[in-house]
């Protein structure tokens, strides 16, 4: 596929987001007795390779931080007072923390919010790095030990998954958690990060999950995708 083509598929996907999509605002979280005290934002950064599929970058964390240290993470962080929006937040954590100059993405649209159980709401927001040689990463050794990018397509298949069943408040959600493997490193996606891409394959590839993801309430809830599988699960019986 010529690099034009591939331009032109990815901002007609682009475009159609930008006119279509509303982020749903977690109604169910408002029946769960959790504070929701500080705000962050994560920058969900796509691009496309040189085979034309969507790649996103992802890094891992510092192993000397306090909390979710040497986890793998979206680029991204708290929201300071200065921040006008959650566009900035997640713009300037990344800039911080890899290197990338925002003039170099493309923000198509803040997704929907996921809640922690510690109280904190973080937003994803979706970028398209348009020009992939033009980002020399920096990493700000702190807080960042590893860049790297993954298919986004991983995320909607079943190769290198697994879930854990886990409860909270009284509902039971699954953690899914995907392998990855590249030289001779290995990398672990899972948790939040692994549903929010979950949602962000869905989202840019057009199509559901091959499996039930069983979100909790304070991470959206039922998911269409679900939906269809516990409908199908239901008329085979």
């Amino acid at each position: 596929m010529s690099a034009n083509r591939s331009s032109s598929r990815l901002q007609a996907l682009i475009n159609h987001i930008q006119c279509s999509y509303s982020a749903p605002t977690n109604p169910n979280i408002l029946d769960k007795p959790i504070v929701l005290r500080k705000k962050a934002a994560v920058l969900i950064c796509v691009f496309e390779g040189g085979d034309g599929s969507l790649r996103v970058i992802l890094t891992k964390r510092s192993s000397s931080l306090s909390t979710h240290s040497g986890e793998v993470a979206l680029p991204g962080g708290k929201r300071e007072e200065g921040d006008a929006d959650d566009v900035q937040t997640a713009l300037r954590e990344t800039k911080e923390e890899i290197g990338l100059d925002p003039s170099l993405v493309s923000v198509i649209t803040p997704l929907q919010p996921f809640h922690t159980t510690y109280g904190v709401t973080i937003v994803p927001v979706l970028g398209v790095l348009t020009d992939k040689d033009a980002f020399s990463p920096i990493l700000n050794s702190a807080e960042v030990e590893e860049i790297f990018d993954v298919p986004l397509e991983m995320f909607l298949k079943n190769d290198n998954r697994r879930a854990e069943e886990r409860e909270w408040m009284e509902e039971k959600y699954l953690s899914h958690y995907f392998d990855y493997e590249v030289g001779n490193k290995k990398y672990v996606i899972w948790a939040i990060t692994a549903s929010i891409l979950i949602g962000t394959a869905t989202l840019l590839l057009q199509r559901f999950p091959d499996f039930l993801e069983r979100r909790p309430a304070i991470w959206g809830g039922m998911t269409e995708g679900d939906k269809i599988i516990l409908q199908n699960i239901s008329k085979s019986k």
